[in-house]
């Protein structure tokens, strides 16, 4: 990791948080006596954060299949960890990207965080970090898709009878996550170091450059529905579309894990915070926002995916047909 750690810490550090509870301590912290919080709560308290600049995501292409694992970093200044002076943690920002499903489409991909607890020690980065959190993935069409001529019939034919299109955020489609191997627990940690699942290639560490690391590894729910069999439908349809062309990033069951590789803390301008994540989402929606790197296998090779796309599209156009 960077060199004189502890000479990047700004003033104004106190800590303390970590220490409040023996049970919070490594080598298994244990967080269940702290509430799970709204991410966006308690956002006034926060005095302090670690930007995660290089957030390196990894996953199974084929699952089960540990030799088709691929590894793509999210976009740099998305992501961080926001805490107050004695190291407790307030508010967890996560990535964003765009997605283009061959010439079809382009999708807006958040990881959203619904709920976190936990603390950070800016004295001892090495076990710098142990929080807890319940995320959902939400997938939405860009902006450019909306020139799409099947996107567009859907869409209008969706706003005819009074459905919920994913054109924006708020309708977007929302995939849940959970413990792995265990779908009735929501709640899953983020802890020191990097993931153990797998020895991530050099081009996937930062260990020169990373003031710290951490890790989450989370298994893939199902969409949560939207309670109207046509829309559920063509959700599953456009969710398909979009795993046959990121490799099954988000198909369910399989384990997204990322390595969290953390600049040295900065002091937090509340506002700035505050619109920090909102300012992202409409950079993506206007079509150049962030953008991540190629999936590459551990070799080095890029990820080319060769998605079967016709049958897909014909049970789309077999949805939209049957709203008219």
């Amino acid at each position: 990791m960077t060199p004189n750690q502890n000479s990047n810490v700004p003033a104004g550090w106190q800590g303390g948080f970590a220490e409040s509870n023996p049970k919070f301590a490594y080598p298994n912290p244990d967080l269940n006596s702290l509430p799970m919080l709204d991410n966006m709560a308690n956002i006034p308290r926060i005095k302090r954060q670690q930007p995660i600049y290089w957030p390196e995501f990894s996953w199974e292409t084929i699952k089960g299949k540990p030799d088709s694992r691929c590894f793509q970093m999210f976009a740099h200044n998305i992501s961080s960890i926001g805490y107050d002076d004695t190291g407790r943690i307030w508010s967890i920002i996560c990535p964003q990207q765009g997605v283009c499903i061959g010439n079809i489409a382009c999708l807006n991909l958040e990881v959203t965080v619904t709920g976190q607890r936990g603390w950070v020690n800016e004295t001892n980065p090495e076990l710098g970090i142990a929080a807890d959190m319940t995320v959902e993935g939400k997938i939405w069409f860009s902006p450019s898709s909306h020139q799409n001529w099947l996107v567009q019939r859907a869409w209008h034919l969706f706003e005819e009878k009074s459905l919920p299109f994913p054109s924006v955020k708020a309708n977007a489609i929302q995939v849940s996550t959970h413990m792995v191997k265990d779908p009735n627990q929501p709640i899953f940690p983020i802890r020191a170091g990097e993931s153990r699942l797998f020895e991530a290639p050099d081009f996937a560490r930062h260990e020169d450059k990373a003031w710290s690391v951490g890790n989450i590894e989370v298994e893939i729910g199902g969409i949560i529905p939207k309670n109207h069999p046509t829309v559920d439908t063509f959700n599953q349809k456009i969710l398909d579309l979009f795993n046959l062309a990121s490799g099954n990033m988000l198909q369910a069951g399989n384990v997204l894990t990322w390595n969290l590789w953390f600049r040295n803390p900065l002091l937090v301008n509340t506002e700035e915070w505050k619109t920090h994540a909102e300012k992202w989402r409409q950079s993506i929606d206007a079509d150049h926002g962030p953008r991540s790197s190629d999936a590459r296998y551990a070799d080095g090779s890029v990820f080319e995916p060769r998605p079967h796309l016709f049958e897909e599209i014909q049970d789309i156009i077999k949805i939209i047909e049957s709203l008219m």
